[in-house]
């Protein structure tokens, strides 16, 4: 059923025009949309004599009522004030106009649910070619999935916030599967690479941050070419959002292509994290290490283990961040300068960060 707003946005467009006063009653008797401060005053014995009777339209005390059918049942009673032959051409054409949206809104329901139920593997491999050629749905193009996570105020859609950013709802589906996320399946050209597909995260990431002013978080999945796998590149997308998270807290983006060692990380078992944090560190807590240490190793690491870069971006002595590596492989028997130390610690903090998050989610 069409939403009771669109309605009166609806008949509130034709008003404008015609200057008549319209009013949409649903299969209930309650009213759905007017233009007509008087319409709740409507008998509801009027309404339900529209309902009753065969024929399709009918006058009662100057008034139109047309029936708004729906596969030959009545979904709505549309009322126009007066009785002459205006009064009567209009209502058949808003009560077309009707229909018309109800077709279409039905069409992306069924769509909906389609991509819904392809998301999540509720297809057999017959029924996924069969429906997405009845839906009129490409099959052999080249698609992504984005999962996006925002939380918009009550009073907002961000999934029709997405659905104006990509209308072609032929080639691009919004929906969602869980009250937490929002899914976008694009339709990329055949010579889009990876480029082009961050830069459509990134429209969708500055479009809702503006819309929510809240924060945005978007996931990328890998790219398909077949129907079938759509679902892949969403669990690729959902496993891109859970470990970025974790290991790129920082980022607001995060691509399943670029997750490296993480994503291997993220499924290791914890009893062998455990041992490997123990082994790796003998005894050591990562949380003995200060703020001051963390910052300077981890520009460390972004300047390739470069020195004298990591000592200027970080206002300090040559000699100093010397000093504060050479305090660090004391405490940890790591020497970051090092390349095969420098990896061996890198994947230690990672393992140390995936462990405390895994742990916190038990609680």
């Amino acid at each position: 059923m069409i939403s009771n707003q669109i309605l009166q946005s609806t008949i509130e467009g034709l008003k404008n025009i015609t200057r008549r006063d319209i009013s949409v009653v649903d299969r209930e008797g309650k009213l759905a949309a007017t233009t007509d401060d008087d319409a709740s005053l409507v008998p509801l014995s009027f309404i339900e004599a529209v309902l009753q009777s065969p024929a399709e339209n009918q006058m009662i005390q100057g008034n139109q009522y047309f029936k708004v059918l729906d596969n030959g049942m009545t979904e709505y009673v549309l009322m126009v004030r007066g009785d002459d032959e205006d009064a009567f051409r209009l209502g058949k054409i808003v009560a077309f106009h009707i229909q018309a949206l109800m077709i279409a809104y039905k069409e992306r329901y069924d769509r909906d649910n389609y991509i819904k139920n392809l998301l999540l593997d509720n297809l057999l491999l017959v029924d996924i070619y069969s429906r997405a050629n009845k839906l009129r749905i490409s099959n052999d193009v080249k698609r992504v999935v984005y999962l996006i996570e925002t939380a918009l105020d009550a009073e907002m859609s961000a999934m029709e916030v997405l659905r104006n950013v990509f209308p072609e709802r032929h080639k691009d589906f919004v929906t969602a599967v869980d009250e937490k996320s929002i899914i976008l399946v694009k339709e990329l050209e055949p010579d889009d690479e990876q480029d082009e597909i961050e830069q459509i995260a990134e429209t969708i990431f500055a479009t809702l941050s503006s819309e929510a002013m809240n924060t945005v978080y978007v996931a990328i999945g890998g790219t398909v070419n077949d129907l079938q796998n759509v679902s892949s590149s969403f669990k690729e997308a959902r496993l891109a959002q859970e470990v970025g998270k974790i290991f790129e807290s920082d980022k607001s983006i995060v691509n399943y292509r670029n997750l490296g060692i993480g994503r291997l990380i993220y499924q290791l078992p914890l009893p062998l994290c455990r041992i490997f944090i123990n082994e790796m560190l003998q005894g050591f807590s990562i949380d003995d290490i200060d703020d001051e240490m963390f910052g300077t190793v981890t520009k460390f690491f972004e300047n390739d283990l470069n020195v004298s870069e990591t000592s200027r971006e970080l206002f300090i002595h040559r000699n100093t961040l010397v000093y504060r590596l050479d305090k660090l492989e004391k405490m940890t028997r790591l020497d970051l300068r090092k390349f095969t130390d420098a990896i061996t610690f890198k994947i230690t903090l990672m393992v140390n960060r995936y462990l405390q998050y895994r742990e916190k989610q038990a609680f």
